[in-house]
């Protein structure tokens, strides 16, 4: 079964005119013919009566005649569906990005957006208790994270996103101008980023007061950048971010400094299953690679 076969039926049913429906459908009244007979043998009743004068639709012909107008129906609206997808018409991507990914994600969705207004996004963080696999079986159809978060797998792959320095954000009465060393944290209390929330970020700068051998005292219960950001404009103390992060929290309430004596790039990657179905995702990955700074892996375009 067909759908040349149902549209001729359909045909056939509604005019009950071999000749008529093989006009409409632009083939021979004996291709009707034989469709109608394959059609019949497959179900096993008979759909149509013939004479030399009339065509008259049987019972089963009349049950069956909404059964093929619905599956017709179902066949157009699924084929549209996917022409919309395939033409960036309409679809869904769902989206993980941890914390300090913020900045680069919001610029790709910014874009994709103004390309693609009809296609709905929905944005979560990642869950980091079993990350590979939620990346490999596509609850997410892309993952924004530190690279050294994505676990080594044959069914993952990975764009590099771009790299980011740490900056030292304070409280506006701390300073208004020049750099920040690293040194200056022995006499201040170091805001953080919980571990569980930004585990590299907080890896990154525990060894970087090692290698400073600097121990300030650290608060490290933040679980969202909003509170930090509250702690910090409070005069509670320093927070180590990557820049274009503590760029998002407004200058009324907080001063970014460069570091001037630490080397503190993070690199961050995109990461998907390596043979994602989602036929959206496919633009998506266009506007990824149209802002990454890394040429490796780019999705699979």
């Amino acid at each position: 079964m067909d759908i040349n076969q149902l549209n001729c039926f359909i045909s056939v049913a509604r005019t009950l005119n071999f000749s008529e429906a093989a006009r409409r459908n632009y083939v021979s009244q004996s291709t009707v013919s034989r469709y109608i007979g394959d059609l019949e043998k497959e179900l096993g009743v008979k759909l149509f009566t013939r004479s030399n004068r009339d065509v008259i639709i049987t019972p089963e012909g009349k049950e069956f005649l909404t059964c093929a107008l619905d599956m017709v129906s179902s066949l157009e609206k699924a084929k549209s569906v996917l022409a919309n997808i395939r033409d960036g018409g309409h679809g869904r991507l769902r989206i993980a990005c941890d914390h300090t990914s913020i900045r680069f994600t919001s610029r790709c969705l910014r874009e994709f957006g103004r390309r693609y207004p009809n296609i709905s996004i929905e944005l979560c963080r990642p869950d980091s208790d079993d990350l590979g696999r939620a990346i490999a079986m596509e609850e997410y159809d892309f993952c924004f994270l530190p690279r050294d978060m994505v676990p080594e797998r044959s069914d993952i792959e990975t764009v590099s996103t771009h790299s980011e320095k740490l900056a030292a954000v304070t409280g506006k009465r701390f300073r208004t101008e020049g750099a920040f060393s690293l040194p200056e944290l022995a006499d201040t209390k170091l805001l953080l980023l919980s571990e569980s929330c930004a585990p590299i970020l907080y890896m990154e700068v525990m060894d970087l007061l090692r290698t400073f051998h600097i121990s300030p005292a650290i608060e490290s219960g933040f679980e969202d950048l909003s509170l930090l950001a509250c702690a910090v404009s409070s005069d509670m103390g320093v927070a180590l971010l990557p820049q274009t992060l503590a760029e998002t929290i407004s200058p009324r309430l907080v001063n970014v400094f460069e570091l001037e004596d630490a080397d503190t790039d993070i690199a961050y990657v995109c990461a998907r299953a390596k043979n994602a179905a989602n036929p959206v995702a496919k633009l998506f990955a266009k506007i990824i690679r149209q802002f990454a700074d890394g040429e490796d892996n780019v999705l699979g375009i």
